[in-house]
């Protein structure tokens, strides 16, 4: 094999979203196998809709990722003189011409053709003129497109897919395409070609919307003498309705940035996007980036489009279910030092991070950490769920405010009671604080987990958690006993 060149060629009209980024991963992990390069090339020829926010937002959340590149990023506007020269070999060659057709007519065409149940496309008008007849038109200030003159001749335009197989498409069924517009610039499907030919691109990694640009694009790899890369299509990302997903009618549910915000592993978001398009051929889903690079091939790319199970209506499983638990996974097995720097970020977002978690507190912070990611699924939950282990301006669930905290009427009087008991204790651990609140719940004539469950709602906001006596202990007396007394708050009077 030769060097393995391929490239990620975003437009910059808007956010990154989860399809462009799961192009940029598949051809990420094919360099990364074959020890090749990926390109980073920004396609901003669009002026009008293409910003600088864009390109930075492409650019951040590729970095979010941990998608790197080996060259670039290149900008195609900078190579806008190549794209030119290779209209001008085209004419010259006998392989494209000037097209002077006007819209009106071209209308008037279409509208002919598909009252007869004929095959829309441009019938070639243009593509024999004259010297003269082009001179003409021309001091007449008539404006002209190129067109690429597609060869008439039988049999097919072929190549061999390394997702779908062979792919054929007719020269009878290909018009003649425009490749430069009337204001002389250069449409996307000769300046992707020049560009690919320029950076040497091996493998073309692309989805499968691209497919009928394709057979136009083999043609023009020809015309310009240039060898053809292997192509690989994958499949798309459509919604529970078979819509494929885009920026303009899903939002912001389906850019990366979304996903960082939301508190995703940046890991856990590639893991997820990779299975959307690819599979290994076995049961695993979890993969550590080595293990995936070893493990992807573009064989195993999908033939069907998969399916991004997108929700709105649920504040904690927000998106696909499967991207939740994924994440959740990441959240229970990291090292904890990695979740330690990961959730210290979120916590100063939050305003609630204390700089002593760095020093005498450290080792306390981390086991904080270590005893509540179990029933997280997102780096948010430290700062919504969690938010009660660092700070004491926290809500309390309505579960555990009515299941809980406000089971018994006699709570109110009984949690300050509890709280002096802890407060008298000469050493507060674990085994003492669970003795006394045991001996407490037998005084007063109720089942322990009345003022045991009770007391977790008051010190925690949450109905379930870590053992409680572990969680006495862990928090310390002050924090526990403050926290018991102020509970009659949550009580109506």
């Amino acid at each position: 094999m030769t060097e393995v060149r391929v490239r990620f060629p975003p437009s910059p009209t808007g956010y990154l979203h989860i399809g462009g980024a799961r192009t940029a991963i598949l051809n990420w992990l094919y360099a990364r196998k074959h020890n090749g390069k990926l390109i980073l090339r920004i396609e901003d020829t669009d002026a009008e809709r293409s910003t600088k926010e864009s390109i930075e937002g492409i650019i951040d959340g590729l970095t979010w990722l941990g998608i790197d590149w080996d060259e670039g990023p290149y900008f195609q506007t900078d190579f806008s003189e190549d794209h030119a020269r290779a209209a001008q070999k085209l004419l010259e060659s006998d392989q494209a011409y000037k097209c002077f057709c006007t819209k009106e007519e071209l209308e008037a065409k279409r509208e002919a053709a598909m009252a007869a149940k004929q095959d829309v496309k441009y019938d070639g008008t243009c593509r024999n003129l004259s010297p003269e007849e082009i001179n003409a038109k021309e001091s007449a200030g008539i404006p002209s497109v190129i067109r690429f003159k597609v060869p008439h001749k039988e049999g097919v335009v072929g190549y061999d897919d390394k997702v779908l197989g062979r792919i054929e498409r007719k020269y009878t069924d290909i018009e003649d395409f425009v490749i430069v517009r009337s204001n002389g610039k250069p449409l996307y499907l000769l300046c992707n070609v020049v560009d690919d030919i320029r950076d040497r691109i091996s493998h073309v990694i692309r989805g499968q919307d691209h497919l009928t640009n394709t057979t136009r694009q083999l043609l023009l790899y020809e015309a310009l003498d240039a060898p053809i890369p292997t192509f690989a299509h994958m499949p798309l990302t459509l919604d529970l309705k078979k819509a494929k997903i885009s920026k303009r009618s899903h939002g912001e549910i389906v850019a990366v940035q979304f996903y960082r915000r939301k508190g995703f592993i940046p890991w856990a978001l590639v893991n997820f996007l990779v299975l959307l398009g690819w599979n290994p051929g076995t049961e695993q889903e979890i993969f550590t980036k080595e293990e995936l690079i070893e493990a992807f091939t573009l064989e195993r790319i999908n033939k069907s489009h998969s399916i991004f199970n997108y929700r709105k209506d649920d504040p904690k499983f927000f998106t696909d279910p499967k991207a939740i638990n994924i994440n959740a996974h990441y959240l229970r097995t990291m090292p904890i030092e990695e979740i330690g720097i990961l959730v210290k970020k979120e916590l100063q977002e939050a305003e609630i991070w204390d700089d002593a978690y760095d020093a005498e507190k450290k080792e306390w912070y981390l086991q904080t950490l270590d005893m509540i990611r179990d029933r997280f699924h997102t780096l948010n939950d430290f700062t919504t769920s969690g938010r009660a282990y660092f700070a004491d301006d926290f809500e309390i669930e309505e579960k555990a405010l009515n299941k809980n905290l406000l089971k018994h009427p006699d709570l109110k009087e009984w949690l300050p009671m509890l709280a002096d008991r802890f407060d008298a204790l000469p050493e507060f651990n674990k085994e003492s604080a669970e003795q006394a609140a045991r001996d407490f719940a037998e005084e007063i004539g109720v089942k322990p987990g009345i003022p045991i469950n009770a007391s977790r709602a008051a010190i925690t906001g949450l109905v379930k958690g870590p053992s409680m006596f572990e969680l006495f202990a862990h928090m310390g007396k002050e924090k526990v006993v403050k926290r018991l007394r102020d509970s009659g708050k949550y009580f109506k009077n």
